[in-house]
């Protein structure tokens, strides 16, 4: 919790402020708090919003600019015309508020799903797209020595962040095949990377305000930033995670590739190598997938308490089933829907009980609470769905997987142990990766993690297509 009368001695630095108001932390942003502030400056009341962490905010997925640097990436954007908001003040230590800074308050649409859905985005959808490209265009257009950003921003090159990516997936200790399989493909087909540039990192749908007739109004989000392959950013922007259940628009759930290409063309004066697009957009679907595991293991560990950690860290086989779409497009197996509840005669069962308390999350649970307790409410009853799902499912699917990995190694072993086994042998090229019956073993033993993790999404349902 913040530390509203350190805030208001803090806001005292700002010309003609006279009191606060009013601070509320968004939903929005399980890495950096985001909050909506209402103050009165000048006699009148205004809107501000802060970013802040309690430590430099520097990400634990990226060696990015931290918070500081962050407010300096948003002049420097601003200023070669990319929308943002204003920064007005940056935090001190002497503050006691940890690292951050205040910014003008931009009104508009953050929520990706509400920007792909919406009917009153309708018609700005139409042009999105390439507008989008065009800011993407003059983003890296932003000379990073001029603005004395080459100093605090890290250089990576396309086998440098795959390279990062999957030691961090190494450390992780945990055995996931379609990763490893990902990661040698990434490996064997790097672009050429003729141009390194500034390169947002975090460029989707979400980390954009959407206005319903200006279109974007401001980029946000800079955490990740640095000197780059400018492709990454448009891969990421097409990344199949940031589609929001709009699988036939390319572009963020709301836009097709070519009007975001033509957009960014038109600006950059440059070709875009659409090659080089998709390794980014598949280089996406794996870093996500690294990057909600590593979420995960933050609450094991307990550097991170919040109970979206945990939550998205389930959400990893989402980003592999994309994988699989992109990689080995094949035949699966499709397992019956879950039932509600499971047979026997205990009273109550476990099933009845996490039925229980999921459908008070969603009910009576959430009338008294904040909006951010509201949203975590949510997320406690979408991970009861999982563990239901997985009281109903897993045991099948654990089953069907044992028997693959006996016919690709041609014995028995502990399930934890084999996919330990079969990451090593793709890791050191030991089995080839060509082979039907390991593509098929990845196919299957992903899809049935997703149709427990998130049986709704997309990709899921892309691949169940051949089932």
């Amino acid at each position: 919790m913040i530390d509203n009368t350190k805030l208001e001695a803090t806001l005292m630095r700002l010309p003609g402020f006279e009191r606060l108001v009013s601070c509320d932390r968004l939903s929005a942003g399980a890495s950096r708090e985001t909050y909506r502030l209402l103050v009165v400056m000048n006699g009148a009341e205004r809107k501000l919003a802060l970013r802040r962490a309690e430590g430099e905010g520097v990400s634990a997925m990226s060696a990015g600019p931290g918070l500081n640097g962050e407010a300096k990436l948003f002049a420097a954007a601003r200023a070669a015309g990319v929308p943002g908001p204003e920064v007005l003040l940056v935090l001190q230590p002497e503050d006691g508020l940890g690292s951050g800074f205040f910014m003008e308050w931009i009104s508009g649409e953050t929520l990706g799903g509400k920007i792909a859905r919406g009917p009153e985005f309708a018609e700005v959808r139409k042009s999105l797209a390439r507008q989008c490209g065009e800011i993407l265009a003059r983003l890296h257009q932003v000379d990073v020595k001029t603005s004395e950003l080459d100093a605090m921003l890290e250089t990576l090159t396309p086998e440098a962040f795959v390279q990062r990516t999957y030691e961090r997936y190494l450390a992780l200790g945990t055995p996931q095949p379609m990763i490893d399989f990902t990661a040698q493909w990434l490996l064997a087909n790097l672009p050429k990377a003729e141009r390194l540039t500034l390169v947002h990192s975090d460029y989707r749908n979400g980390n954009l305000i959407v206005d319903p007739e200006k279109g974007v109004v401001a980029v946000l989000d800079w955490e990740l930033a640095h000197v780059g392959d400018p492709m990454r950013d448009l891969g990421w922007l097409v990344t199949r995670s940031w589609r929001f259940g709009v699988a036939d628009k390319e572009v963020g759930g709301f836009g097709d590739l070519d009007n975001l290409i033509a957009g960014y063309e038109s600006v950059s004066g440059t070709t875009v190598d659409r090659a080089a697009v998709r390794f980014w957009e598949l280089f996406g679907s794996f870093w996500w997938a690294v990057s909600t595991l590593s979420m995960g293991q933050s609450f094991r560990d307990g550097s991170e308490t919040s109970l979206e950690r945990p939550a998205i860290g389930r959400r990893s086989s989402e980003c592999q089933i994309d994988c699989v779409n992109m990689l080995i497009p094949g035949p699966v197996v499709k397992a019956e829907a879950a039932p509600e509840s499971l047979s026997g005669t205990d009273l109550p069962r476990s099933d009845e009980l996490l039925v229980g308390i999921r459908d008070f999350l969603r009910g009576d649970a959430v009338k008294p609470m904040s909006a951010r307790d509201q949203f975590l409410a949510r997320v406690g009853a979408n991970a009861l769905d999982i563990v239901l799902r997985e009281i109903s499912q897993g045991a099948e699917a654990r089953a069907f997987e044992m028997q693959a990995l006996h016919g690709l190694f041609g014995q028995w072993g502990e399930l934890q142990a084999q996919r330990e086994k079969l990451c090593r042998a793709i890791r050191t090229g030991e089995i080839d990766t060509g082979r039907e019956d390991l593509q098929a073993y990845l196919r299957q033993s992903v899809y049935a993690q997703v149709m427990i993790d998130q049986p709704g999404y997309a990709g899921a349902a892309e691949c169940g297509q051949n089932a």
